[in-house]
């Protein structure tokens, strides 16, 4: 905790794990482009251009500030921003941070662990209950050893 209270004190708002996730996006996007579909709705085309092979179309993802949402999902499921949406921010010079969820800041961090958790008893003194049932393995399902048929 005492971490976390020391990265406060030199004014950083989020956990270190989201912040060094966010300068890792920021450097994606040098090989993305986007287009603008519609300002007023908040909606973006990205397209990346990392890695691309020859005879292989480059991947677009939708990015949707209203809704929070982007195409490969990350945006929603993680609840702050991946690359394609710090590109989309970056063409509308909106400040990136706003589509980071509060549960990834420090001061939340710190709510959470300063409850007190209940000290667990002694593993051995638990009483597990017998099962009820036997577990059989599916043998058809077991992989044959590499070269062998």
């Amino acid at each position: 905790m005492g971490q976390q209270v020391n990265q406060m004190e030199v004014r950083h708002v989020l956990v270190k794990d989201v912040r060094d996730v966010m300068v890792a996006n920021r450097r994606m996007t040098r090989s993305m482009t986007i287009e603008v579909y519609s300002r007023c709705n908040e909606m973006f085309q990205v397209t990346e251009t990392i890695g691309r092979r020859l005879g292989i179309p480059p991947r677009s993802y939708g990015v949707d500030f209203r809704n929070r949402q982007c195409d490969c999902k990350r945006f929603q499921t993680l609840r702050y921003p991946y690359a394609h949406v710090v590109v989309a921010c970056s063409k509308v010079s909106l400040n990136v941070e706003q589509f980071i969820d509060k549960v990834y800041t420090l001061e939340r961090k710190l709510c959470v662990w300063e409850n007190e958790f209940p000290v667990l008893p002694d593993l051995s003194t638990w009483e597990v209950p017998p099962t009820t049932f036997e577990l059989v393995p599916d043998k058809g399902l077991r992989r044959n050893p590499k070269g062998c048929l």
